[in-house]
């Protein structure tokens, strides 16, 4: 009896187990403090043929413990790849790791989770390169061989990625420390930051915290995340990891006022102070002066002024100097500072990047010195140098055995390429081997070397047309915020200060110093405070009265009532569409000449949200062109051109000629030559003169 109520125990006991769950395998411990960062490969599938590479970028913060690098490869491979003899190899900063035969089970395609040595990766950008060495010809009995290329390949899946398992360092480095993670890819990755303002700011809180956004900017390298600017308010910054409050001391929230150093004078200081480190990292900038706010706001405007402040308090009063030093635009750009070598057979490039203000445009005579030098075992009959713009071949040379010791080639940049902005200048070699066929890949032959004096001599112009093409123009201008007046709906809500915020992301990201001017305005401002400004309108036909008021000037026009948009000689807009689409405007300023208007507008303010994301990161960027761009709520985007005359006054002749020294310079001379001959025949027809007059008195 006692045996079977032992049994039946031991079977209800075996029941129980059953029913509960199972452990997961070696869970993440939610409070170990790490965190995982994965930085997928290219949008674009990537594929490799032969024996080539292809290079995959990521990057380690300063401010990340690494725990863990794993690699995940998705690929798949030629069917008839000779799987004996092709090999895949890894490097990470040019250091090889692991390499393996690639499998044609499951059709060629498979997926591979690797771990890579920490000893390989540094602070800052990393890269990992994957060299494909594929064949389709086993050739056993021969001693070389011709492979076929084009059916040798590997294509790289855009569902490759490279994961960095982590934990953060502790924050001790005062603002500096925390500026860094606030722009950070993590923190920005997960929608960590933000920047906040009291409900209701003013304009010189809207205007301060508008320059320190374009600063924090700055260290975003993600072309799809921007920093959100939102009213302080315990929903706004309930999952956020980092905020900036910028605010009048009045208006500072009790709970971070109480936190604030008491030592400075804020009618006489800005007060720019780290809190809460150990719980939410929140950088406070206040005072009671509005001019040291705005002041201490174009302090946050500059990177280089941030990177040096290592304390959790900085104090900033009139003596305080803030301003970054005023942008130049040299001529002569070098390429290899210590020169540039490349190894190895057939295509090897090197790209060089070359950085303008959006509003330039390179002008006439602009061309490209390149020295260089190469390997003389070279088949001189298919060598080549080539040089191309934004991947557009400007100018070739043939390599010969006579200049191999020291080759100059010079191309003028054409005109026609109507480059603006920033733009890549690419230096590739055509390196052809004799006898290529069985000639071993040694990596380090043949060669070729650009010396240090290559250089491209850049004449630019402004491009003043007023086009979304040359945005950010003219709101920034040679990289300065060009006189931008910001014209604010009646009432703000969270889509409102959002939209601004899109706004602002981009153009922090364009602009180069914190030197220029914004200013904000209400609806209800006069039009003599809008002259010789650049003006932001967002809002819509109902709550701003700039929009209101020049409807009839607006490409995309509101009815009378401003409860849809019409239709127009671009576009047919049915009614309840128009009342459901976002609109970016670039038209005339109606206040002055040679200055633009920039209406962000739709009739509800979830509509200019939408439409003002087209013009907040540089991934949507490209879908805005012309003057006049529409979005509706499925994504669409129709971008058109109206103006057929755009721009401002053009310069003068004698501008345009101070503007290029090589032409004052010739104009120089030409005036001084044309003096001298003057006073030449002034002397000579003196002397005439004399002499005639001393035969007379003979």
């Amino acid at each position: 009896m006692i045996k079977k109520q032992m049994l039946l125990w031991v079977l209800c006991f075996s029941l129980l187990l059953i029913q509960l769950p199972a452990a997961s395998a070696a869970p993440a411990l939610p409070g170990d403090g790490r965190l995982t960062y994965e930085t997928s490969f290219t949008a674009t599938d990537t594929a490799l043929s032969g024996t080539s590479s292809m290079q995959q970028n990521f990057t380690i913060m300063d401010y990340w413990n690494v725990d863990e690098l794993k690699i995940n490869l998705h690929f798949q491979v030629s069917q008839i790849t000779a799987e004996q003899i092709s090999s895949v190899t890894l490097s990470l900063n040019g250091s090889p790791f692991y390499s393996f035969r690639p499998s044609l089970q499951n059709n060629g395609e498979q997926r591979l989770s690797l771990s890579a040595p920490k000893g390989f990766l540094r602070e800052g950008s990393n890269v990992l390169s994957i060299q494909g060495n594929l064949r389709t010809t086993t050739a056993d009995d021969q001693i070389c061989y011709v492979d076929n290329k084009q059916g040798s390949w590997l294509h790289l899946f855009n569902t490759s990625s490279i994961a960095v398992v982590y934990t953060p360092k502790a924050l001790t480095g005062g603002i500096s420390d925390f500026t860094e993670r606030f722009s950070g890819i993590d923190t920005l990755n997960s929608n960590k930051s933000l920047i906040a303002l009291p409900e209701n700011a003013s304009g010189s809180e809207l205007e301060s915290a508008t320059y320190a956004l374009s600063g924090l900017v700055k260290g975003n390298t993600l072309e799809d995340r921007t920093i959100p600017l939102l009213p302080y308010r315990q929903d706004t910054i309930k999952d956020k990891g980092f905020v900036v409050v910028v605010a009048m001391y009045d208006h500072v929230p009790a709970g971070l006022k109480k936190l604030l150093s008491s030592t400075e004078d804020l009618s006489t200081h800005a007060l720019i102070q780290l809190v809460q480190k150990d719980t939410r990292p929140t950088l406070v900038v206040t005072s009671k002066d509005e001019s040291l706010l705005i002041k201490a706001g174009r302090l946050l405007a500059s990177q280089e002024l941030l990177s040096q402040i290592s304390s959790d308090v900085k104090a900033v009063d009139d003596a305080t100097e803030v301003a970054d030093p005023a942008y130049s635009i040299s001529s002569n750009v070098t390429f290899a500072e210590a020169g540039d070598k490349l190894t190895g057979p057939n295509h090897q490039e090197r790209t060089y990047f070359v950085s303008l203000p959006s509003n330039r445009s390179i002008a006439d005579s602009g061309k490209i010195s390149l020295d260089f030098r190469y390997a003389q075992n070279l088949d001189f009959e298919r060598s080549l140098v080539t040089v191309s713009i934004n991947n557009t071949p400007i100018g070739s040379k043939k390599l010969t055995k006579e200049l191999a010791n020291g080759d100059t080639l010079n191309v003028s940049v054409p005109q026609s390429l109507n480059i603006s902005g920033n733009f890549s200048v690419t230096v590739a070699f055509d390196l052809e081997m004799a006898s290529a066929v069985c000639t071993p890949n040694t990596e380090q032959m043949p060669w070729a070397y650009i010396g240090k004096e290559s250089a491209m001599h850049l004449n630019t112009k402004d491009r003043t047309e007023l086009l979304f093409n040359n945005y950010p123009y003219p709101f920034l201008r040679d990289e300065i915020y060009n006189h931008v007046a910001v014209v604010l709906p009646a009432e703000m809500d969270d889509y409102s200060y959002q939209s601004l915020g899109n706004v602002f992301n981009l153009l922090g990201r364009y602009a180069g110093g914190n030197t220029g001017d914004i200013h904000y305005y209400t609806d209800d401002v006069s039009a003599d405070n809008l002259k010789n400004n650049n003006i932001i309108a967002i809002g819509s036909y109902k709550n701003n009265k700039v929009i209101r008021d020049n409807n009839d000037k607006l490409y995309f026009r509101y009815n009378t009532d401003g409860s849809t948009l019409l239709s127009n000689e671009k576009m047919s807009i049915e009614e309840k569409y128009g009342a459901e689409i976002g609109t970016l405007q670039l038209v005339d300023s109606p206040y002055e000449n040679g200055r633009g208007l920039l209406a962000v507008t739709g009739v509800n303010s979830e509509d200019y949200y939408m439409a003002s994301k087209l013009i907040s990161t540089e991934k949507d960027k490209w879908k805005v062109y012309g003057d006049g761009v529409i979005l509706d709520k499925d994504g669409n985007v129709g971008a058109y051109r109206f103006k057929t005359i755009t721009g401002a006054a053009k310069d003068s002749v004698l501008k345009q000629i101070t503007a290029r020294s090589d032409v004052l310079g010739f104009v120089v001379a030409v005036v001084l030559v044309v003096t001298l001959v003057l006073v030449a025949l002034l002397l000579l027809l003196r002397k005439h003169f004399k002499k005639r007059g001393d035969q007379r008195e003979t």
